[in-house]
């Protein structure tokens, strides 16, 4: 396969439904590649997935480029996007630059993605201008977890919904070449994707966005917070089978059935008569 660009995910708008995984890795992203995935994204989510943090918030543009360049050393044919962190865009356009050009230049990523609406407007048009690719995100933004008292549905009431269908358009004139829109009512996503030329990927937002988007240690069962996302399906549960598969690897310990002779290292017998030879020479002298 080719390595998927900006301009083909563009124009799979209303075509073939995009196929979208966030990986954190380089073996998930392998595992995403090999699966077919047109895009991966570099999720901040990174920070609840795998460092254990309650949000988003306690990643920093040094943590995202760091995992960044982990996906990119699979070597992916997807298009990688690169998530930019909270605060790592609200200081100004030139800063947003600078964070955005460290996404590409220093882990290799095709695009960065940026939370919110009209009011990033100006950092998102700084970036376009860099020529750096940009992905919107609509809906439950979780860097505004604070604002919005949690991880909440946008979008329920007719106003609030307006207010994101007026962002989306505003996104796609700015020149956003996809929108992922999360935690939105399906009938609103439906209306954004219909209203909007890009991509619309949807996660908790129903079928009809031209493509979806899941992490892939929730695709994989390999979650363990006990809390799971209403528009979350695991395909495997592979947390209990690797509990499984560990436990039989310390009874083999416990019970000395591993390492068998195959799984060790051996010295030959006449290398060993040599050692030994050498170790009574050693009690001589020492004598």
């Amino acid at each position: 396969m080719s390595k998927t660009t900006v301009p083909e995910i563009r124009a799979r708008k209303g075509g073939d439904k995009i196929r979208m995984i966030t990986a954190y890795d380089t073996p998930t992203a392998r595992i995403a590649d090999r699966a077919g995935a047109d895009m991966i994204l570099v999720g901040d989510s990174v920070a609840n997935v795998v460092l254990g943090h309650s949000d988003t918030l306690a990643v920093d543009v040094d943590v995202m480029v760091h995992h960044a360049a982990a996906v990119m050393r699979a070597e992916p044919d997807a298009l990688v996007i690169g998530d930019m962190p909270w605060m790592s865009f609200h200081v100004s356009p030139e800063q947003t630059v600078i964070n955005a050009a460290r996404f590409v230049r220093e882990a290799g990523v095709g695009a960065v993605k940026i939370e919110g609406g009209r009011k990033r407007l100006p950092v998102i048009g700084a970036v376009l201008d860099a020529e750096i690719p940009v992905m919107g995100h609509l809906g439950l933004t979780p860097q505004s977890v604070n604002v919005m008292g949690g991880y909440r549905v946008q979008g329920k009431e007719a106003e609030a919904a307006h207010e994101l269908i007026s962002d989306a358009r505003a996104l796609a004139d700015a020149g956003v070449f996809s929108i992922v829109l999360e935690g939105v009512p399906d009938r609103v996503a439906q209306l954004v994707t219909e209203e909007i030329a890009v991509p619309t990927i949807g996660i908790g937002a129903g079928a009809t966005c031209d493509g979806q988007v899941l992490v892939i240690h929730d695709v994989l069962g390999l979650g363990g917070g006990g809390y799971r996302p209403k528009f979350v399906r695991p395909y495997a549960s592979l947390a209990d089978e690797a509990v499984e598969a560990v436990g039989r690897f310390f009874s083999d310990v416990q019970s000395g059935n591993f390492p068998s002779g195959d799984e060790t290292y051996h010295m030959s017998d006449e290398a060993f008569d040599a050692l030994e030879t050498l170790i009574r020479s050693d009690d001589l002298s020492d004598s």
